[in-house]
């Protein structure tokens, strides 16, 4: 039976020290960018919306109470008072469209590490301090990256069918529809992500919401430029008065130009970003093949400090490298 020796317990106790504070880290950090931060919180102070969840009737406060509960309050309590800002990662981790908690992100972060670094110390020679890097980085940053991918792939399937529904809630405002049924119908009629938000929309109002309140709430899970020019349309058109109508057919066709753009830049920029690809992941394949046709060869390097320095600044200069033709590939439109 294995017996966990000293260098294996400083592993594991290592790997959940960083694993914390990385996740805090990433907490505070996992936030929406500046820019969308900022255009929410102007529209919240022009029409009155910053207060909403003490004005905002009690079944709706209930509502969005009962959508983040745990079987373990307490425990998820205890671990949201150890985070500097759960809000933000709580609405990271709404964004995906799942029930995750952040309870279970936790968990699942600190049962990766503590896996990983127990299958290191059993059956491989890694150096504490190498098996410590790792840990980190796997218990941390894969389930970061798990979340990111999912809210990605959901903001893609929203954006790729909001222009439809924006035609949608045009037709019902030509055909004499109020603008809360309106969205009612795209809930109905539409499903993934497009029907799901807009059935939350027109709940929220249903609920004693005011629209102006159900949108903005909207727009923290979807954090995208093209939702916000609808709210913001919507927003205004509410102030000033004029032709609703007419203003989201224009804006409906001006997402299906911007979809199109943004499709041409990236058919455009494969090229270079296969390129950064390559060359990022061509020093992590070599090192695994020659770890494994000859691992003393490759170790020798991990055993002298000289040799750190050296890896620690290949993998700088291969970051920068990367970072910077990852910047030159990405546009904003």
């Amino acid at each position: 039976m294995f017996m966990p020796n000293a260098p294996t317990i400083a592993v594991i106790v290592a790997n959940l020290t960083g694993m914390v504070s990385l996740l805090l880290f990433r907490t505070v950090s996992s936030g929406p960018s500046r820019r969308m931060r900022g255009r929410v919180t102007s529209l919240q102070k022009r029409f009155g919306a910053s207060n909403w969840e003490t004005n905002a009737p009690e079944k709706a406060r209930n509502l969005r109470a009962g959508a983040s509960s745990s079987s373990m309050p307490r425990l998820e309590e205890f671990i949201k008072r150890l985070l500097p800002r759960p809000a933000l990662l709580h609405e990271r981790l709404a964004r995906t469209g799942k029930n995750i908690t952040i309870l279970k992100y936790v968990m699942f972060s600190l049962a990766i590490g503590i896996v990983s670094s127990l299958i290191r110390a059993m059956f491989f020679d890694f150096p504490p301090v190498i098996a410590i890097m790792f840990g980190i980085a796997l218990g941390a940053g894969l389930p970061h990256m798990i979340v990111g991918f999912m809210i990605k792939r959901r903001i893609n399937q929203f954006t790729a069918r909001f222009a439809e529904a924006i035609d949608l809630i045009v037709r019902g405002l030509k055909s004499g529809l109020p603008v809360p049924e309106s969205i009612r119908s795209v809930g109905d009629e539409f499903g993934g992500p497009v029907g799901d938000e807009f059935r939350k929309v027109a709940d929220r109002i249903k609920l004693g919401e005011s629209m102006d309140q159900a949108l903005l709430e909207a727009t923290k899970r979807i954090n995208t430029a093209e939702f916000q020019f609808f709210v913001i349309s919507l927003a205004v058109q509410r102030e000033t008065g004029g032709n609703l109508a007419e203003t989201l057919e224009n804006l409906s066709d001006i997402l299906r130009k911007r979809r199109q753009m943004k499709l041409k830049i990236k058919a455009m920029s494969s090229e270079a970003k296969a390129s950064a690809y390559i060359i990022g992941s061509l020093p992590f394949i070599m090192f695994l093949l020659l770890r494994l046709v000859n691992g003393e060869y490759v170790m020798a390097l991990f055993g002298d400090p000289r040799g750190l320095i050296m890896v620690g600044m290949g993998l700088t200069s291969m970051f920068i490298g990367i970072a910077v033709m990852m910047k030159m590939v990405r546009f904003e439109i």
